[in-house]
């Protein structure tokens, strides 16, 4: 894959996430990449190709981030609540 590819993809999937305040497994899914792909993409090559959308994305995934262990609790109640 040529770097303008990857590069493009990097853009995009930032995009995604901050327009859609998105996690990385759901733009992973959109994508149809992987997690680990959408994480190199908008962690480490976004940086270079557009400062201001990384920091941008950053701060989409630290508030996930924040916010996981919520919605894994959430997750979990809604599965056992469907087993009454």
């Amino acid at each position: 894959m040529s770097n303008n590819v990857i590069d493009d993809r990097a853009t995009r999937l930032g995009e995604f996430i901050v327009e859609n305040k998105a996690t990385v497994r759901r733009a992973a899914k959109q994508f149809g990449v992987s997690k680990s792909t959408v994480h190199k993409d908008v962690s480490q090559r976004l940086k270079y190709i557009d400062n201001s959308l990384y920091r941008d994305v950053k701060d989409v995934l630290a508030v996930n981030k924040a916010q996981r262990h919520i919605r894994g609790g959430l997750a979990t109640k809604r599965k056992y609540e469907t087993k009454k």
